[in-house]
Order: C-alpha cells, then structure tokens, then sequence
C-alpha cells in the first residue's frame, strides 16, 4: 500500500512540475505575440499614414489634372477661333484674289477688243489716206510726209486754189458779160432815155444768169496731165520703180521681200501687204507697212500682194504699183506641214507644247494644248489643272499677230464666251503654224459632223 502511495505521490510531483513548466512556456508565448501584434499595429499605423500622404498626393494631381484639363480647353477654344479666323483671311485673300484675275481677264479682253477697234480704224485711216494723196496728186500736190496734219494743211491748200481758179474764171465771165451789156447800151443809146434803165437791169439780169451759170459749171480733173511750176508735165515723169518683184518662200513661216528698182528720182517707198480673199474682198494686213513680210498660218488658202507708192525727195508720189505673190496663187502649206496636219486629223487628236499668259503681262506658264475630234482643253503642267476646256463651236477662233518683218511666234485663241488667251510656241514658228492650222482643221470638221449630224436627224 505504501508503494502504491509512494508511486501516487511521485506521479503528483511529476504532474506538478509538468504544469508548472507549462505555465512558464505558456507566458513566453503571450509576450512574442503582444510583440508581433505591436509590430503589426505600428506597420498598420505606418501605412495608414502612407495611405493618407497617397490619398493627399492623389488629391493634389487630380485638381492639378483638372487645372491642366482647364488650360487645354481653353487653348483649345483659342485655337479653334485662331482656326476659323485663319479661314475667314483666307477666303478674304481667295475672293480678292478672284476679284482681281477677273480684273485683269477683262482688262486683257478689252485690249484685245481695243485692239481689234484700233485695226479697223487703221485700215479706215490707210483707205481715206491713200483717196486724199490720190486726189492731191491729180492736182500736182504731194505732201512732204504722209501725217494727218500735212494731209489736211494740203487739202486745204486745193480748196484755197480752187477757189482762186473759180475766183479768177467768174470775173472773166464777168467782164465779157459786161463788155456784151456795154455795147448792147452804145448801141441804145440813141433810143429814149427810159429806155437805159432796162438796158442796165438787162445786163445786171447777165449778170446774174452768168454767175447761176458758173455755180451750174461741172468741174474737171486733171487726168492726164499735172502743172507745176507753170508748166504742164506729164505724170510719167514722176517717181516710179519698175522690174517690181517678189522674193522669198511663199509659205507659212517664209519671209518674203518687195523689191525694185527705183527711177526719175525715186527715194522713198511706202508699202502695204494686203490679203485678198478668194470671194473679192481684200484686207490690209496690220502693222504690214515694211519691205519684208513673214507668211503665218493665216495667210493658208488666200492670195498675198503688195502694194508700193514711190515717192521723191520733194513728196511728189507716182502710180501704185501692186504685185502678186506666189504667181498669183494661193499660199499653201509646204508637204511636210501637209502631211503633219494630215497624219493629226487621221489620229482625231493631237497635243503641242505651249507657253500661255493667264494673269500677268509678264510671267508665261506652261501648258499642254490638247486637241481630240469635238473638243480641245489646255492644261497647265505645273499644277495639272485645266485652265480651258469647251467643244469646237462657230463663235471660237484664233488670229496670228500680224505685220511683223521678223518671225514671231505668238497667237490669240478666243473663246465662245469671248475670253482670250495669249499663246506662245516657244521659239518654233513652225509649230505655231502647224498648231494654229490643226485647230481650224478640227474645227471646221467638228462643226461639218454636227451640220451633218443635224440633217439626218
């Protein structure tokens, strides 16, 4: 029984000391994790705080973004007004600029109309001209130089001396009327004195009859005969050329000469090509007033002359002297040209390289003239844009500045609605002429296929 107990009580003391052992690790372990937890806690704390200095920062961006937002919008409403000021300039200086080519169109057309105007008045001008020194040198007066004023300071002189001549021929009528009446009165004499107031009214009733007489008087030129000097010579022995000829080319591009041989005191020539049409009209070729003549385009399909007045060194002027060119036919082509204008209408089209004058008098651009069977276009290379582009009609042509000595190679196109452009073949007169002849080829056979076009229908 005692060692039972003793067995209990060592069993006890076992158990004791295991829980007293126990107590002791068991306040170990609640003091490492009051550690962590303080640990913990501070490192909760910690980020706490980081998180408030994270929100504030956030805060502090967000209303600088909103700030930033703020000035882009409000750059963005300045430049928008920048943008459509810009545009409004814009189509301030593209209206102005319109405004000022249609300026300038128009200045170009009214020159073009001006000039036009000009050659008529110019041709008028040559005609009355030539009919004044015709009249003046039938009367043996010839003006030192051809101007408007020498012109009329000599037709003036005529009438000053056709007065005097019918001034002088009425007082010789006179006086063999009153010579007739004075003897009709010795005759009388005897007769009653009542009898001489009829005889004096009778001879102032001559008198009268004589002066309806020399108002009823045809007057007559001098045809045939000239006075000067007192004497009477005959026109013959004026100023004159003779063995007159034409040499040169006669086709587009050639330059031709009216030459002579100068006789009885021949100093001075005055020249004038005309062109004559095969219906009997002629015209004077403008500005065409030299020696020298150069062939255009033109002058294809018509017959060329012209026309010289010699004169002397006191002004006197012989007989018109007008020659042919070309043996009196017609200008044509040479073969070549021929066959080039051929092999194009052939084709139906036809492209040439050309120099056109849009807004300046002085600034040439390049271009491409393009031709197809209804239809022509010009189109600008530098900016492929096309400046003109209608159909053939009748209301389109082309004139070749005329009256130049020296070969030039510009020519006008005006279309239907009455614009005109200037053109330019660079420096190939040839190619002006083979082009402008093109253009009426293809215009006269667009407009032959729609008259025809037109019948069958």
């Amino acid at each position: 029984m005692s060692a039972d107990k003793t067995r209990a009580e060592l069993s006890r003391g076992d158990i004791g000391n295991s829980a007293s052992w126990s107590l002791k690790g068991g306040g170990n372990l609640s003091n490492s994790e009051e550690q962590k937890a303080l640990a913990l806690a501070a490192q909760a704390k910690a980020q706490e705080h980081e998180i408030s200095s994270l929100r504030w920062k956030i805060s502090q961006a967000y209303v600088k973004e909103m700030q930033l937002l703020n000035e882009k919008y409000a750059l963005e409403r300045k430049f928008s007004d920048l943008r459509m000021a810009m545009d409004e300039k814009q189509k301030e200086s593209i209206s102005s600029a319109m405004k000022e080519l249609t300026h300038r169109k128009t200045d170009l057309d009214e020159n073009v109309r001006l000039t036009n105007d000009l050659k008529d008045t110019e041709d008028e001008r040559y005609i009355f001209m030539t009919a004044l020194l015709g009249l003046l040198a039938e009367h043996s007066i010839w003006p030192n130089v051809t101007t408007a004023s020498s012109i009329s300071i000599s037709v003036k002189h005529l009438y000053d001396q056709l007065r005097w001549k019918l001034q002088e021929k009425e007082k010789e009528l006179n006086s063999i009327w009153g010579n007739h009446a004075l003897n009709q009165y010795h005759e009388d004499n005897s007769r009653p004195s009542s009898r001489g107031t009829d005889l004096f009214l009778s001879g102032h009733n001559k008198a009268e009859e004589n002066q309806q007489a020399i108002n009823n008087m045809p007057h007559y030129g001098h045809d045939e005969y000239s006075k000067e000097a007192g004497h009477l010579v005959l026109n013959d022995e004026g100023p004159g050329i003779e063995d007159f000829q034409i040499i040169g080319d006669a086709k587009p591009g050639g330059k031709l000469l009216g030459c002579g041989y100068p006789v009885r005191g021949t100093s001075l020539c005055m020249f004038q090509w005309v062109r004559h049409l095969q219906d009997g009209t002629r015209h004077y070729i403008e500005g065409a007033t030299n020696p020298e003549y150069v062939v255009t385009a033109d002058d294809v399909d018509k017959y060329i002359a012209v026309e010289c007045i010699p004169m002397d060194d006191k002004g006197r002027q012989g007989e018109l002297v007008r020659l042919f060119a070309n043996d009196q036919n017609k200008i044509t082509c040479d073969p070549d040209m021929q066959i080039e204008i051929d092999n194009y209408i052939s084709k139906g089209q036809a492209d040439f390289s050309v120099l056109v004058l849009l807004d300046s008098l002085e600034q040439w651009e390049q271009a491409t003239f393009s031709l197809r069977r209804s239809s022509f276009q010009v189109r600008m290379n530098k900016t492929e844009t096309v400046q003109i582009a209608e159909k053939f009609s009748q209301k389109m042509s082309i004139k070749i500045p005329g009256g130049f000595s020296t070969p030039t190679t510009q020519f006008v196109l005006t279309c239907s609605d009455g614009t005109s452009y200037p053109f330019s073949t660079y420096n190939d007169v040839r190619m002006r002429d083979t082009l402008v002849l093109t253009i009426r080829m293809f215009q006269s056979k667009a407009l032959d296929d729609r008259r025809k076009g037109k019948g069958h229908t």
